[in-house]
């Protein structure tokens, strides 16, 4: 029943995008619109298609290239077995994608555990980076009790008795506490209501790749932490003042950690940030845009690039 109901869920949403093969590995992405190009990461639970619900994909195609990814697993993406999917390791793999497409310097756009992916993408690739937009991320190391829900589905053979059992069917039923979760203190929007697929996220192999991609949360943010000095690109911190998932004192102390960047909080916004407020995150995609493109691309190379030239090129940006 379970592989019936994701076959079907698969035939009501086909793949709206094209497919790259990296490292043998089937990638399905869209890549729409003209101007400077924007990458947009998304989070787990939901797929690329994330960003066309909430609107952000809409407002940045009026003026930018928007190429997004369905992330390994989630959407129409593969995930093959036999492979660590870190966040390092999915970063990589997009690195090499967006070399294959031949995407220079985007700024990189990351929600949620997309936003560790942007992180280590910019990371290991600086000069390969404009700038990075991270929303609602997990930065540093906190308790978590959501990932002891999600570590019985990530263990092999136990959790692919699970995921073809009994997991989607409790998945369904948990669905609405979930839903309100991320998006509390702010209700559920409509659109996201109407055009979200709880079939496609409940779909066996989605059910892993959250499962497993829960368990590295922490693991990833550990292995970050100690590179967030390092980065020398315009960088912008979103989160939401209600953020129940990933408390906003994470971003905060984000922005503390990293020389130069920016910090901005959405009052009454929970997790699902660019939900409730796409407008505003579309603005801060486009003002780092702005920001990346009167910085010379030789001070991505340098050792050092001071704070202050940073904050001069940005407020000229605005």
């Amino acid at each position: 029943m379970n592989r019936a109901a994701a076959r079907r869920a698969e035939c009501e949403h086909p793949p709206q995008g094209t497919f790259l093969n990296v490292d043998s590995i089937r990638l399905h992405y869209t890549d729409r619109g003209v101007g400077q190009p924007i990458v947009l990461i998304h989070g787990n639970v939901v797929s690329g298609d994330d960003y066309d619900t909430s609107g952000v994909a809409e407002g940045l195609l009026e003026t930018n290239r928007v190429i997004i990814f369905d992330r390994p697993g989630f959407g129409h993406s593969e995930r093959p077995r036999g492979r660590v999917w870190t966040a390092t390791q999915q970063a990589e793999l997009l690195h090499k994608a967006l070399k294959q497409l031949g995407i220079e310097r985007p700024v990189v756009v990351g929600h949620s555990w997309g936003a560790i992916v942007a992180l280590s993408l910019a990371v290991r690739h600086q000069a390969d980076a404009a700038g990075l937009v991270l929303l609602s991320g997990y930065y540093f190391w906190t308790l978590r009790p959501d990932v002891l829900l999600v570590t019985a589905g990530a263990i092999p053979v136990v959790g692919d008795i699970l995921r073809y059992t009994i997991s989607p069917w409790l998945g369904r039923l948990l669905m609405p506490l979930q839903k309100r979760a991320m998006f509390s203190p702010a209700s559920v929007t409509k659109r996201f209501q109407r055009e979200y697929s709880d079939a496609m996220a409940l779909r066996p192999s989605q059910i892993r790749a959250t499962s497993v991609d829960g368990t590295l949360m922490i693991p990833g943010a550990l292995g970050l932490r100690r590179h967030y000095a390092d980065l020398r690109m315009p960088v912008l911190i979103l989160a939401g003042s209600g953020d129940k998932v990933v408390w906003k004192r994470n971003a905060e102390r984000l922005h503390a950690a990293i020389p130069g960047s920016t910090l901005r909080i959405i009052e009454g916004a929970g997790h699902m940030v660019h939900h409730s407020d796409p407008g505003q995150v579309v603005e801060a995609i486009q003002w780092i845009a702005g920001t990346a493109a009167k910085l010379p691309v030789a001070a991505l190379h340098e050792s050092a690039v001071s704070s202050r030239a940073v904050s001069e090129a940005s407020a000229q940006a605005v």
